[in-house]
């Protein structure tokens, strides 16, 4: 008789956006049961994830199969978290975030805690992307984000000195544990350096100084909107005529992403604040950015980024 394997639950890594984001490596094993792991520049093999941060954007969408599924998007100070909430999910997580959908409408600052899997998927064109499912998720103070953001800084930077000192060694497993690197970094690191090659870390010291600034109160930080851009002459009585019709807008449009992009597309709260300052509403923007990406003329190459098609 076949005897049934015990599934082993993986242990949770404290991370930061952009390295989880930046994160273009996954493994799985051979074995139905196997976990998947994104593997970050720093070597965390990760399958569980928690992370922290501002709620930027949060959505019901229906997917090509019918079903209907949330989609968010949650900040914080490296950079965006992407997660979604389908059918799979447990009762009490689509009735959590059902609740937080109605923070979020009436336009409530939410700051929210979550542990979740992580997840990638790769584009016809090859780029890859991460994003995350919740498993549980909680609204949090702001001294209980900044408590977070200290924890995730010191766990950054254990993982750039696990980084550093895997630069003195030859790429092996028993080198590395010889020269004190932890065991469970030691097969991340060696995929990571084989995957990714020589990387710059001064990035993610830069994200951490900054976390580290708003755990000590300047919490503007955390939540300040993107600056707009001046795209069109004042004085011209251009902003009239654009406000007119959808032609003008999409022409605004354009000339947003072109000024914004910076080759991996604008994202959406970017683009609607940049639209309102030039006199367009939420609701005609969203809808010109549809109309655009049904079109051909726009497309996305993660959930709620929009980029020119060449």
């Amino acid at each position: 008789m076949e005897t049934s394997r015990q599934i082993q639950r993986q242990p949770a890594w404290i991370m930061l956006a952009s390295e989880f984001g930046e994160s273009t490596l996954n493994e799985k094993g051979s074995g139905e049961f196997d976990p998947t792991f994104v593997i970050t520049k720093l070597g965390a093999k990760v399958n569980r994830v928690i992370v922290s941060g501002l709620v930027e954007r949060l959505e019901l969408r229906e997917t090509s199969n019918g079903s209907q599924m949330y989609q968010g998007q949650l900040r914080d100070p490296s950079g965006l978290h992407y997660f979604s909430v389908g059918e799979y999910a447990s009762e009490s997580m689509r009735e959590f975030v059902v609740q937080l959908l109605d923070k979020v409408d009436s336009g409530e600052p939410v700051l929210l805690s979550m542990t979740a899997k992580a997840r990638w998927y790769q584009t016809d064109e090859g780029a890859v992307y991460t994003s995350l499912r919740p498993e549980e998720a909680a609204i949090v103070t702001r001294e209980r984000y900044a408590s977070w953001l200290v924890r995730a800084c010191a766990a950054t930077l254990e993982r750039l000195d696990q980084h550093q000192k895997s630069l003195n060694c030859e790429p092996t497993k028993e080198a590395m544990l010889k020269e004190g690197i932890r065991p469970e970094m030691v097969d991340g690191i060696l995929s990571a350096q084989t995957h990714y090659g020589q990387i710059d870390t001064e990035g993610y010291r830069l994200n951490v100084m900054q976390a580290l600034d708003i755990a000590e109160g300047k919490m503007a930080a955390a939540t300040t909107a993107p600056p707009t851009l001046k795209l069109l002459d004042p004085d011209s009585g251009d902003d009239a005529d654009a406000s007119a019709g959808g032609e003008d807008l999409q022409a605004v449009i354009l000339e947003c992403i072109q000024a914004m992009d910076n080759g991996e597309g604008v994202d959406f709260e970017s683009l609607v604040r940049n639209l309102a300052a030039r006199g367009f509403t939420r609701e005609q923007s969203e809808a010109e950015l549809d109309t655009m990406s049904d079109d051909g003329i726009l497309h996305e190459p993660r959930f709620g980024w929009f980029k020119i098609v060449a």
